[in-house]
């Protein structure tokens, strides 16, 4: 019999979070809540295939958004049929970011697996010829649609010295940076958490 391999994601209790403070959108106050979710008597590794529809569980999930500011442009691209979420695809987005996984947990290293994923996804996703400032500015919870209640994002903003960044997978297509102004008036066409970052962190109301 051949073994399949089952892939182990870094899940929170998602009565944990609603003991944090319950949010449906964009918060930027990441004091409040990033400690506790990944303290190790929280975290867990669990079958993706079982937390996709449980809701008693949030995967945490690295929502990594490259900026040039200059322009005031962001990477954007259209999700493949072979990308990450099935319920995701043919929706545009400016996120790059997956899930974290057991694997995260056992590499040989010093970083914290959630940065190791981070870290991972970025470079398994894009290929980013500059180098960059980061920092987390906020986290997105959806309880709106299937996808979202089984996931919490963590927003990290990359600022690139230099808009230098193209696709490393090959269903990450119609791949550039485009001005925010431009991508705010097409909000229809993104995925829901890309809809929420451009309003929460580029709206010119902001």
């Amino acid at each position: 019999m051949v073994e399949v391999h089952t892939e182990q994601v870094l899940v929170v209790p998602t009565e944990l979070f609603h003991k944090l403070g319950h949010f449906q959108g964009f918060t930027d106050d990441v004091e409040r809540y990033l400690d506790e979710l990944f303290s190790p008597e929280h975290v867990s590794y669990r079958p993706r295939h079982d937390v996709e529809e449980d809701p008693s569980f949030k995967q945490l999930i690295p929502y990594c958004i490259l900026r040039y500011a200059p322009d005031e442009s962001v990477f954007q691209y259209t999700r493949g049929a072979g990308q990450g979420e099935g319920r995701l695809h043919a929706k545009r987005s400016i996120g790059i970011g997956g899930h974290i996984s057991l694997s995260d947990a056992e590499a040989d290293g010093d970083l914290h697996p959630y940065e190791e994923g981070l870290r991972r996804e970025l470079a398994e996703e894009v290929i980013v010829e500059t180098t960059f400032q980061q920092r987390c500015v906020g986290l997105i919870n959806d309880d709106e649609t299937d996808v979202g209640r089984v996931h919490l994002g963590v927003v990290h903003l990359l600022d690139v010295h230099r808009p230098q960044v193209k696709p490393r997978e090959a269903d990450i297509v119609e791949a550039d940076f485009q001005p925010v102004r431009r991508l705010l008036q097409q909000l229809d066409q993104f995925e829901t958490w890309s809809k929420i970052c451009l309003e929460a962190l580029f709206h010119p109301s902001r």
